[in-house]
């Protein structure tokens, strides 16, 4: 697949398509310090079943451009938005950890643009961290180490099972974030607070929701509870599908059963 760019006001998002060019469209979006080929064996699934996949770099991420001057949630939810308009069409939306966060925000903002949302281990609220969390963050934000931790120890850690890609996928993501203004992107999402505007969005959203979660987060204390928070505060009908043994990326960790998921999902609401 060829990769293809859309210009912003601060830079440019890479993104690529597959599937049937005239078939529902879907935009799927990672989430911090993660690529796009996270969604690889789940885009072939949905593209074999006629759907239209457009999968996306964040900002300051894969081969998005870098040095944008804002990475909040609300201004991935702007490029998401952008995007869904460029590509001509009215979009279910799937987001990943950080992005589900924007992919809520984006549906709260503008309806009629998008036909359903698939949240995959997505933050919608800001919890307190713990003492260990607030130290791990702390040693993130130092870049000359931080960069380092990531891809050695915490990139690793969210993963409950191992899919067959995961050491080139690794490999891939420590070369791209060894590129300048790569890694300052990632500190900049993982800034505090930075999911307390999705949480009052939540009522707003109308659009169909498939909340997704790994039974072995371990972003979260309760992984159940927290799907049914954010099943219980979407505000159109929204369900839950835990997903029993695997971590924080569901999509790849067991691409078999989300991807059979996401595609009768997508032929309910697009």
């Amino acid at each position: 697949m060829t990769t293809r760019y859309l210009d912003r006001p601060d830079g440019r998002l890479a993104y690529e398509e597959t599937g049937d060019p005239s078939g529902p469209l879907v935009v799927a979006s990672p989430g911090m310090g993660d690529l796009r080929s996270t969604f690889d064996r789940l885009a072939a699934h949905l593209a074999a079943s006629g759907t239209r996949v457009v999968t996306t770099d964040l900002r300051g991420h894969g081969e998005s451009s870098a040095g944008w001057p804002d990475y909040s949630v609300r201004a991935v939810a702007d490029d998401l938005l952008a995007l869904i308009h460029h590509l001509g069409g009215r979009a279910v939306l799937v987001g990943n950890s950080y992005s589900g966060s924007a992919a809520v925000v984006a549906a709260a903002r503008d309806p009629q643009a998008v036909a359903g949302l698939v949240l995959a281990g997505a933050f919608v609220r800001d919890r307190p961290l713990g003492p260990v969390q607030r130290l791990m963050f702390g040693l993130l934000r130092l870049p000359w180490l931080g960069r380092r931790l990531w891809t050695a120890a915490a990139w690793p850690s969210f993963f409950a099972r191992k899919p067959a890609d995961y050491r080139q996928r690794q490999a891939e993501l420590k070369r791209n974030l060894a590129e300048p203004g790569r890694y300052e992107a990632v500190v900049a999402m993982a800034s505090p607070g930075g999911h307390r505007a999705t949480e009052p969005e939540l009522p707003k959203v109308q659009a169909p929701t498939l909340v997704i979660m790994g039974g072995k987060d371990p972003d979260f204390p309760d992984p159940a509870a927290e799907a049914r928070f954010t099943a219980d505060a979407i505000g159109g009908q929204a369900r839950v599908l835990m997903v029993d043994g695997v971590g924080h990326y569901p999509q790849t960790e067991a691409a078999e059963l989300v991807g059979q998921a996401v595609v009768e999902f997508v032929r309910k609401v697009a």
